[in-house]
């Protein structure tokens, strides 16, 4: 959605918060005009150990505050602002340097600044490794009482469902349930078809509400370097009621997925 209004290789799309509120705005609106419930702040990298990595001078605070504003600004009664938590972008020790401790210390700086801005649900998502997805969890309850949405990305391996570090689905989603998340779930890495499987096997995993979010296929790249997702909306909707048939309680989309997807799914329900 940045990209088609402008965001260039190489910008970091969180500055955009504060460059560019106005744009920002239009496209929480866009999704909420389509039948969102709930919009995602633009803060997927905006933690201050990975804006100090991208080069960016604004401060975590400034940009996440701008990014809650922006949200908060066009959500009428009834829509939600959930403050977005992504992934360091750092491996875990042994593989990398990253710490559980530093994780969650990063991570609890961000979850304060949200807390004060007001969101209304935190989301933790992206996630590939099960311990950075419990340290921000534990960094969230240090600083709110509000519930906590976790979702891992999975792939699909002839063994089954695993995350890139190898941590399988039962297990994970019983040890986030266990340890306090409101909703577990999976995004992103895979279409609306494949996630369908991986829908089924969380929801047979725990009792609490499952999240749900597939990218619109597999990416391709066009000559230009963009990206573009396969699935139309009609085949995606036509899944994600699939996946709301068994019992997923909350459904959305990841990446590729316009406000016309959102419309898709609202239609069809």
């Amino acid at each position: 959605m940045l990209i088609a209004r402008g965001l260039k290789g190489g910008e970091v799309c969180e500055k955009w918060n504060i460059d560019h509120p106005e744009i920002v705005q239009a496209i929480h609106q866009a999704y909420f005009n389509a039948g969102a419930d709930v919009a995602t702040t633009n803060t997927f990298g905006a933690t201050s150990f990975k804006l100090a990595r991208m080069g960016v001078k604004d401060s975590a605070e400034a940009i996440n505050c701008a990014a809650i504003n922006n949200a908060k600004t066009v959500a009428h009664p009834g829509q939600y602002i959930a403050g977005e938590l992504g992934p360091l972008g750092e491996m875990f020790s042994p593989m990398g340097t990253m710490t559980f401790d530093k994780a969650k210390e990063i991570y609890t700086h961000q979850a304060k600044i949200m807390e004060a801005g007001g969101v209304d649900v935190f989301l933790i998502q992206t996630v590939f490794d099960l311990q950075e997805a419990l340290a921000a969890l534990e960094a969230v309850q240090v600083v709110s009482a509000k519930p906590v949405i976790c979702s891992l990305t999975f792939n699909k391996l002839k063994k089954g469902f695993f995350t890139l570090v190898g941590n399988p689905v039962a297990e994970s989603m019983k040890k986030l349930r266990d340890r306090g998340a409101s909703v577990v779930g999976a995004n992103c890495s895979m279409g609306s078809d494949i996630m369908i499987q991986l829908a089924q096997e969380i929801r047979q995993s725990v009792e609490i509400p499952v999240i749900v979010r597939p990218n619109a296929g597999k990416a391709h790249a066009r000559n230009d370097g963009t990206a573009f997702y396969p699935e139309d909306e009609i085949f995606f909707a036509e899944n994600i009621k699939k996946m709301r048939d068994l019992g997923i309680e909350i459904v959305g989309g990841c990446c590729g997925t316009t406000p016309e997807y959102i419309r898709a799914i609202k239609d069809s329900f």
